[in-house]
């Protein structure tokens, strides 16, 4: 294993690292120096519209909100997001506050690709929910029992003490995983909870005695703001370590880092390029619980688009990104090669210019990157792929339950 030194590791923690790296790709891709792909940027009008007609068919009234994970519990209608609410209405407002913190931490950590079999049905129900959403309603449910808390007379809680026990089986139980219903990654997934439990318990300067997630951002409580910026690097600083053991590459390197030949940089962080999908997937879902609490966040977008697979199919369906050898649709990629690292990068690159071109089609100057990507990109992934493949993106990646 390559170690990087913490300091140089620490240039890579920030979302501007992850645009600027993410940006030398893109010149490289675009000056013709990729084996993969080539940018026509005369599509990006083109996919603008398309997202700004499904963001005004899913928003009619432009009240757009962040894309977060507090959109996917309330899948199918169902306001699960009031029903929980209900249950903390009893609770002191920086309680609740920490309540919604540890839910959104569970609930995004084991939001890695749930694949096109899975699917989950909530007790007492009949409808099945798939995907992001599936896992979203699954982890819902589990927090609401208790599973993540070690406390039972306080299950709304997550904390080392439950987190350190968690195994596959376990895990399954919890997401109905069965032969005929498989989710892929379920090892991994488990293995990063007991990460996330190690972390917990070691590091009582940053989570305290009672070893919750929600402890990283106990300070902050009674403060009138919070940047987004501080936001992310606090769970990239706090939860950085749970990434370690992935062991996909030769990086002693915090977070969703990969190498890639144009990445740029100098010293010990040449040629890697941050994507941090996961924690800034997780930041965009604190911004709500920081709001609902009177904390305002600030810097909304310093955090980048998501480098993960709806919005850069989106770019691949929509003819911005083409695929100079059509055969590796047909492959299955592992996430660190350098087909994958560049479409992530591509993908981060050309969300801030399509952007821009959605603001312009809705007349919103102003609208959040999170707004977009909710109204939005994500979906207009997602309707391309169920148009063109029953779901599935333009290339194929293999998921240890820890990336996407």
């Amino acid at each position: 294993m390559l170690a990087v030194a913490p300091l140089a590791a620490a240039e890579l923690l920030t979302s501007g690292a992850v645009r600027e790296r993410c940006a030398n790709i893109t010149r490289a891709v675009e000056a013709g120096r990729s084996k993969h792909f080539r940018v026509d940027r005369s599509r990006l009008p083109i996919a603008a519209r398309v997202v700004a007609e499904l963001t005004r068919g899913r928003y009619r009234t432009l009240a757009i909100p962040y894309h977060s994970r507090w959109r996917h519990f309330d899948v199918g209608g169902r306001s699960r997001v009031s029903e929980l609410n209900r249950h903390l209405a009893c609770y002191a407002e920086d309680d609740r506050l920490r309540a919604q913190i540890d839910l959104a931490v569970i609930s995004v950590l084991l939001d890695a690709g749930a694949g096109p079999a899975w699917r989950y049905r909530e007790p007492g129900m009949i409808d099945d929910y798939a995907r992001s959403e599936g896992l979203a309603v699954a982890t819902l449910r589990a927090f609401m029992s208790g599973a993540w808390s070690a406390s039972p007379g306080e299950p709304l809680r997550v904390d080392a003490a439950a987190l350190a026990h968690i195994d596959a089986a376990t895990l399954a139980q919890w997401f109905q995983v069965t032969p005929g219903n498989p989710l892929p990654g379920v090892e991994g997934r488990a293995a990063l909870l007991r990460r996330l439990a190690h972390v917990l318990e070691t590091r009582p300067d940053r989570f305290g005695l009672v070893a919750r997630p929600c402890a990283l951002f106990d300070r902050m409580h009674h403060a009138p703001s919070i940047s987004a910026s501080t936001i992310l690097r606090a769970l990239l600083e706090g939860f950085g370590d749970i990434w370690r053991a992935r062991g996909e590459h030769d990086l002693d390197v915090p977070g969703d880092v990969w190498r890639h030949p144009h990445a740029g940089g100098s010293g010990a962080t040449e040629g890697l390029v941050p994507f941090h999908k996961l924690s800034q997937w997780l930041a965009y879902s604190l911004f709500e619980p920081f709001e609902w609490a009177g904390i305002a966040v600030t810097d909304r977008d310093a955090l980048t688009g998501l480098a993960e697979y709806r919005n850069g199919g989106l770019l691949i369906d929509a003819g911005v990104l083409r695929l100079l050898n059509d055969a590796d649709r047909g492959v299955e990629w592992d996430v660190g090669s350098e087909i994958v690292v560049e479409w992530r990068a591509l993908t981060v690159a050309l969300l801030d210019d399509l952007a821009g071109l959605v603001r312009a089609e809705l007349n919103l100057p102003d609208l959040p990157l999170a707004a977009i990507l909710e109204g939005g990109t994500w979906f207009a992934g997602r309707e391309f792929a169920k148009r063109l493949r029953n779901g599935e993106p333009p290339l194929k990646v293999k998921s240890d339950g820890t990336v996407f």
